[in-house]
């Protein structure tokens, strides 16, 4: 008894695993491409085996593909689809240029399950061979770009909800924190009164700007070029191969596919690009958002200490008590690393040469980590440190009367010269304004802090909402 079978492909002889349901070309790849340990993305895997079994439909046609054959594909397509054999896509992440080995390993499992399914062997390859049927007019060059936007495509609704997420809840913080004043601060220093509803309300306005903007790359990606074979002119693609292909994707993936320029779409990662460059600029947000808010909650005591975030975890080992902001320092890091496969999707983009971009199975796997890293990071962040965040109104309404900042309010009555007098008398005493401007008798303490509330919420001459 051996635990292996020997299979042929044109370079000769290979042991396989006898348990395995893939073949000779996957099992070199694993001998071959010991890397990075890494398996392939699931939504890749799912996405590849869509369009094995779309082809498998639109290739059930006279002189191409038999119902029989075509049934089995399906069927077997179908069983992946539903989370069996998962473990059996087993292509490190790293590989030979376009994802020819991961291109392989899906035929090779699918061939097989089909083969089993219609009383056959797993490795004879016959009545259904991976490469003459599973592969029917199909190419690495079309399949893999096309698989990779299949998968962003997946992922990008989920992306998308973790920052509605996010953004819904800063929304509920700011309409609960409308009226809690406090200084606003330029250059990281005092300036004028906001409110803590105005600062939150901005958060969640941005992100829902860059959300829009992730959302935009959407088009771009549903134009495939599937059907272009190996150079994108469609050699050995049955007829109407392309807009039928189009037609089975959009109803398998509820996208609207369309056929793109079947050249463009393997040679060019325009597409990606774009929806990396989006995927940055959500990163690049939330960074400075985390910031913001680690800055706001440091001290307690000795730092600004204006809100408090959930414990969630002991903060230090050695120092008893102390509790960190972890959730924001955690997508601070994801946020970095991010950036870093932005560029290394931007170096891949421009790497392609002629008729294909050879670093296409990099490529994706660079973007799936980055949309799939940030989505998880958000939501933990919102669910975990956004909910039950709170505002110590007592300490912002502590430091809007301790700022000198508060000055500008008088520029308007008394100008800009005697403001500024009364702001270095403040600054120099350590005496609120309010205090000095009663004692000058400009206005009264009440009045001068109901003119400091119509600051904060934009109300008197040059203000707005």
């Amino acid at each position: 008894m051996t635990d292996y079978r020997i299979e042929h492909d044109s370079l000769g002889e290979y042991k396989v695993p006898d348990s395995a349901w893939y073949g000779i070309q996957t099992a070199r790849a694993l001998d071959n491409f010991a890397i990075s340990g890494r398996l392939p993305d699931v939504d890749f895997v799912r996405a590849h085996v869509q369009i094995k079994l779309a082809a498998a439909r639109v290739n059930c046609q006279p002189d191409w593909l038999d119902a029989q054959r075509s049934s089995a594909i399906v069927t077997a397509c179908q069983r992946i689809l539903k989370g069996e054999m998962l473990d059996q896509f087993v292509v490190d992440r790293f590989q030979a240029g376009a994802g020819t080995s991961h291109n392989m390993n899906t035929n090779e499992v699918i061939a097989n399950l089909a083969n089993v399914a219609l009383g056959g062997q797993r490795g004879n390859y016959s009545p259904v061979h991976p490469n003459d049927h599973v592969n029917m007019g199909q190419s690495t060059n079309d399949t893999i770009p096309t698989a990779i936007r299949l998968a962003v495509l997946a992922k990008l609704p989920r992306m998308l909800d973790a920052i509605a997420y996010m953004a819904k809840l800063f929304d509920a913080l700011a309409e609960r924190e409308h009226n809690t004043i406090k200084s606003a601060r330029t250059h990281l220093q005092d300036a004028v009164p906001t409110t803590v509803g105005r600062e939150f309300a901005a958060y969640a306005w941005t992100l829902r700007r860059v959300s829009q903007q992730l959302a935009a790359s959407r088009p771009l990606l549903c134009a495939t070029g599937l059907g272009g074979s190996a150079a994108g002119t469609g050699l050995n693609t049955s007829p109407d191969y392309a807009e039928r292909m189009a037609v089975e994707l959009s109803a398998l993936t509820g996208e609207a596919i369309v056929v793109g320029n079947l050249a463009a779409q393997m040679q060019s990662m325009y597409d990606l690009q774009v929806l990396s460059a989006a995927i940055r600029g959500v990163a690049l947000e939330l960074t400075r958002i985390a910031n913001d808010l680690r800055l706001l909650a440091s001290g307690p005591r000795t730092g600004l200490g204006e809100i408090s975030l959930p414990a969630v975890q002991p903060g230090s080992s050695i120092m008893p008590g102390k509790i960190n902001p972890v959730m924001f320092e955690m997508l601070n890091q994801v946020c970095f690393q991010v950036l870093g496969q932005d560029a290394a999707v931007a170096l891949m983009t421009q790497a392609g040469q002629l008729e294909l971009n050879v670093m296409m199975p990099a490529l994706g796997s660079a973007l799936f980590d980055a949309m799939d890293w940030l989505t998880r990071a958000i939501h933990a962040t919102a669910e975990k440190n956004l909910e039950g965040l709170l505002v110590n109104r007592e300490r912002c309404a502590s430091f809007v009367h301790d700022s000198v900042g508060l000055a500008t309010l008088l520029n308007t009555q008394i100008g800009y010269a005697r403001a500024a007098e009364i702001a270095k008398t403040s600054e120099r005493t350590g005496r609120p304004v309010r205090a000095i401007v009663a004692e000058q008798g400009l206005m009264s303490e009440a009045d001068f802090n109901q003119l400091v509330l119509d600051a904060a919420h934009g109300v008197g001459r040059g203000g707005g909402n």
